[in-house]
């Protein structure tokens, strides 16, 4: 039976909760006995829902604070005026759920999934908090994240028009095409974080820290921002860049020619240091083996299944790069910023040279902060002194591969005994 609390919700016990979102579990999976959850004003705080799936449930005005929410499946779930207060929600999936007017002050959502999520300002209706559901306020309010972690996340397309992240961490996280216009992000560490095409139009940006972070096609001239906040950011590929697009992609049409003619004809292309961002997804699916691109920019470029057999990317910034599937096998990354790029069922073992000889992959000294490393294969690769916070290598192949000097504190998905 669920009992009244003081923030005037129903509280209900493990075992009913655990009734209901399991009859909701099995309308989602569309087995007997399935119920779709309407599990609104409940009090859930405290309660651990660690990967529960709740998607398209109602769960409008209850309270998850201080909930133990890790991998909860929240997609398209009406969240409207819920509060998340000091929730852990790592790794959660919230893809377009409704959260106008949601609190997830000092929630943790290091890399959650809020793709298209709706944080905008939503009138809440508010419990009295003795006499409950009987007697009903109402009060206008937008969605709040200060002193939120979300590093690592992805709010690729999310609605945070007007809300306020005050010294929230959005650090390495994706906010591309993002509604910024209007949000307070005062004191906010955005670092590295991927704003391409987000719409930050009257953004409070004054004291966050934008060092590293990816702005092209980021209108700046009216939000509160100064040059030295921008100094360390990637803007928008420049007008030489744009201009020499059609020849560095001659080159690497060039250097395909002498992959798929054996030697015959062309000539394996030197693009070292180009921004190829004016490419696009032009070079998706290209045969580019032995081809050099050290220190190129590639941030968000489709590159999946890609040939880069033998290549040299070493110091390549490919933050944010979609290169899931590609043949990476022998590939030189060492130093290369692969932040948040898309590595999954990518090869990256050793390239065989004939005689018995083979070269390994090396990934020594890179990047690859809250990158998805699932099922790449990585045997024999060497990552030794690299950055692997955040990275996901669930299901990924690690026979014989090096992490010396590497911190495995933050990893995902990988057992610790496997480093050598």
């Amino acid at each position: 039976m669920a009992s009244p609390t003081n923030n005037g919700r129903r509280r209900l016990s493990p075992a009913e909760a655990d009734l209901l979102i399991g009859a909701h579990e099995r309308f989602l999976a569309g087995r007997p006995g399935g119920r779709r959850a309407d599990l609104r004003f409940i009090d859930f705080s405290g309660m651990d829902l660690s990967r529960r799936n709740l998607s398209d449930g109602n769960l409008s005005g209850s309270v998850f604070d201080n909930a133990r929410m890790q991998g909860i499946i929240l997609e398209r779930a009406d969240l409207f005026g819920c509060s998340f207060v000091q929730a852990d929600l790592r790794g959660a999936r919230l893809v377009r759920a409704d959260l106008r007017g949601v609190t997830l002050r000092g929630a943790n959502l290091t890399l959650a999934d809020l793709s298209q999520a709706d944080f905008r300002e939503g009138r809440i209706t508010v419990p009295h908090r003795t006499r409950g559901l009987e007697s009903m306020s109402h009060e206008t309010r937008a969605g709040e994240l200060d002193h939120a972690i979300l590093a690592g996340a992805t709010l690729d397309g999310t609605q945070l028009n007007g809300a306020s992240a005050f010294a929230a961490d959005f650090s390495d996280c994706a906010l591309r095409g993002a509604k910024l216009s209007g949000a307070n992000l005062k004191d906010a560490n955005l670092s590295g974080a991927i704003l391409e095409d987000a719409e930050v139009g009257g953004a409070n940006l004054e004291g966050c820290n934008l060092s590293g972070a990816v702005l092209s096609g980021v209108d700046v001239s009216r939000v509160r921002i100064t040059a030295i906040q921008l100094s360390s950011c990637l803007s928008q590929p420049s007008a030489d860049a744009e201009a020499q697009a059609e020849d560095l992609y001659a080159r690497a049409m060039n250097s395909q020619l002498w992959v798929k003619t054996g030697g015959k004809q062309g000539v394996p292309a030197n693009l070292d240091g180009a921004d190829l961002r004016p490419l696009g997804g032009r070079l998706k699916g290209a045969a580019l083996s032995a081809i050099s691109m050290r220190g190129a920019c590639l941030v968000g470029m489709d590159l999946s299944g890609v040939q880069l057999q033998g290549a040299h990317l070493d110091g390549a910034d490919l933050r944010g790069a979609h290169l899931r599937k590609s043949d990476l096998r022998g590939a030189r990354l060492s130093g290369a910023n692969l932040t948040k790029a898309d590595v999954r069922e990518a090869a990256l073992s050793p390239l065989p040279l004939g005689g018995g000889r083979s070269n390994p992959v090396s990934l020594e000294g890179a990047k690859l902060r809250y990158a998805m490393m699932q099922g790449a294969d990585l045997s024999g690769a060497s990552m030794d002194r690299a950055d692997l916070r955040g990275a996901d290598f669930t299901g990924a192949c690690l026979n014989d591969a090096s992490f010396r000097g590497t911190d495995l504190g933050a990893v995902i998905g990988l057992e610790l005994g496997a480093a050598a």
